[in-house]
């Protein structure tokens, strides 16, 4: 048979916890050149299954391999039939041994079926190769790269990683960060290494890689531009200090309003007792007006009768003298209690008046007492909430600190086994291994390197395309940014896609772009865009004919000191530009 298909691979099937087979359309010689891969999509964890009717998978392969290649693969688990469920993923795969196996003797048969199973297995292998060289990492044809090779030892290569160095080149390279230990003159330091100034215990990044010189504190020290403030104790020992002092004050304030309230309450009570006293008073006068007034109705009463005494001695003649004077002297003496009377009355009017001021006096006082306590208890609940306010601020400034200080635990000889607090560690804390220097992480349950230890390097700029960042977050966000992305790990890589005209700018040579205009890929090299991949095109992968269209609708230059052929007939409906010294053919 002819193999007319490179794929060697299926899609991703998904799991939807109903199906457990699934069909594959390549060609394979036994059950046993399949590969089946399920992928966790929660973990991203991938697992290669196993063959056998009481262990992952079964195959089963269609009759004729080669009128009809492929087969079915169906899930098994303890010999029954499982279901792919949601939340996974299968990929079938071949992997043919890379064996040869067909041996052609002298004077023996020749049959055709043979042989073709034989060149079928051959073509197979490419295909498997193929497959797997899609998925890797290449450089383009154009790039310049000296070796793919690694010839540090495992001790060269302990804690470092793989990346490019100042050159471009392929390699093992620095570290992403180390803790230092205390600052020392004379050392040399390198961008992203941390140190701690014993003089104020502030903890420093390097920006800048430097031999250091001076003294501390880091802050006014020679090379105080290399570094950068990360942690200043200080000033967390100063928030700690006026949160305290501000709820020791808060707290005072709360006592004084609390004893402006009391003696408000005693002033209220003294008022209410001047009022009640004030409106005895009153009573007082009112009860002495009351009986001035019927001391006067007496008095006029007398003075009524007297009268009637006088009528009585004049029509009396004989008792007129001694009526008379009877009754002067009754007027008189009325008169006397008349008088007597009225002033009686005007004194306890006049008391009367003044036990009402005393009183409206006292109910005024009494009214500025409730106001004045109120007000107080009101700053005393504003003090109160100061206070609490204080106290919760310094709470949270000693919290954050004792935080701080719980997971960074500073600098050990060994592993500690608690906090500095004494408590159960926690996934995350972080100290400084004085014995290996080296800083460490809990991860949960045990210490590890915090880092890749060793000399760290700038992160230079060149126009190969190196990390431009000078800090690691920077540098994370940069490669986030420039990444290619891909449709899966076993998918495909997505180049940028689009016409002519959204062409770079200022291309660089080395680029490489997919143009949705010409349906072509194309890479920038020379000074000049071109296509990639090239040679002739043919059936069945034979490299015969080279195809090219009739007409140019777009403008193009061929470059100085290159030739150029087009079989006609050929329409030129654009410009083209030659540049001297370079030759164009008409063929």
């Amino acid at each position: 048979m002819t193999i007319n298909s490179t794929t060697r691979k299926t899609n991703p099937f998904v799991g939807n916890g109903s199906a457990h087979t699934f069909p594959f359309t390549f060609k394979v010689f036994t059950d046993a050149d399949i590969v089946v891969k399920k992928l966790e999509a929660s973990t991203s964890i991938e697992t290669t299954l196993t063959l056998g009717v009481n262990n992952d998978y079964i195959v089963t392969l269609n009759a004729d391999q080669n009128s009809n290649p492929g087969g079915s693969v169906t899930l098994k688990s303890g010999g029954n039939n499982l279901n792919l469920a949601s939340g996974f993923s299968l990929v079938i795969t071949s992997a043919v041994e890379s064996l040869q196996g067909t041996d052609l003797t002298n004077q023996g048969g020749f049959f055709p079926e043979v042989i073709n199973d034989a060149l079928d297995k051959s073509i197979i292998l490419h295909q498997q190769q193929q497959t797997e060289l899609d998925r890797s990492i290449r450089f383009s044809l154009t790039n310049t790269i000296g070796s793919l090779e690694i010839t540090e030892n495992a001790a060269a290569r302990a804690n470092k990683v793989l990346g490019f160095d100042d050159s471009g080149e392929f390699n093992v390279v620095q570290e992403l960060g180390v803790y230092r230990g205390d600052w020392a003159a004379g050392r040399s330091y390198n961008v992203r290494d941390f140190v701690k100034d014993t003089s104020t215990n502030n903890i420093f990044i390097c920006v800048s890689a430097h031999t250091s010189s001076g003294s501390q504190p880091l802050t006014t020290n020679t090379n105080s531009a290399a570094w950068n403030l990360i942690v200043d104790a200080a000033s967390a020992a100063t928030s700690a200090t006026n949160a305290a002092s501000s709820a020791t004050a808060a707290a005072a304030s709360a006592t004084t309003a609390t004893n402006q309230a009391n003696t408000a309450t005693t002033q209220a009570s003294t008022a209410t007792t001047k009022a009640s006293e004030a409106a005895t008073s009153a009573t007082n006068a009112a009860t002495s007006n009351t009986n001035a007034g019927n001391s006067a109705t007496a008095a006029a009463s007398s003075a009524t009768n007297a009268a009637s005494s006088a009528t009585t001695a004049t029509t009396q003649a004989s008792n007129a003298s001694t009526s008379a004077t009877n009754a002067a002297n009754s007027a008189t003496a009325a008169a006397s209690s008349a008088t007597a009377a009225s002033g009686s009355a005007s004194t306890a009017s006049t008391q009367a008046s003044n036990a009402s001021s005393s009183a409206s006096g006292a109910a005024g006082s009494a009214t500025t007492a409730t106001t004045k306590a109120s007000e107080a208890a009101t700053s005393a609940t504003n003090a109160a909430g100061s206070a609490t306010s204080a106290a919760s601020s310094a709470a949270s400034a000693l919290a954050a600190f004792d935080n701080f200080d719980d997971t960074y635990l500073g600098p050990k000889s060994s592993d500690p086994t608690v906090d500095n607090d004494g408590d159960a560690l926690t996934g995350g804390d972080l100290y400084y291994n004085t014995t290996s220097n080296i800083m460490k992480v809990y991860t949960g349950s045990a210490w590890v390197a915090a880092y890749v230890p060793g000399d760290a390097a700038n992160i230079v700029s060149a126009a190969t395309g190196d990390v431009a960042a000078t800090n690691v977050q920077a540098a994370i966000q940069e490669l986030d940014t420039e990444k290619v992305p891909r449709t899966s790990t076993s998918g495909s890589a997505k180049l940028p896609s689009g016409n002519t005209a959204a062409r770079d700018g200022s291309p660089v040579v080395g680029m490489i772009r997919h143009n949705s205009q010409l349906n072509q890929f194309e890479g920038y090299n020379n000074g000049a865009w071109g296509t990639i991949g090239g040679g002739a095109a043919g059936g069945n992968g034979e490299k015969i004919f080279h195809e090219s269209e009739n007409a140019m609708d777009q403008d193009y230059t061929i470059s100085t000191n290159h030739n150029a052929v087009v079989p006609t007939p050929f329409t030129i409906n654009a410009t083209l530009t030659i540049n001297s010294p370079s030759v164009v053919t008409f063929v």
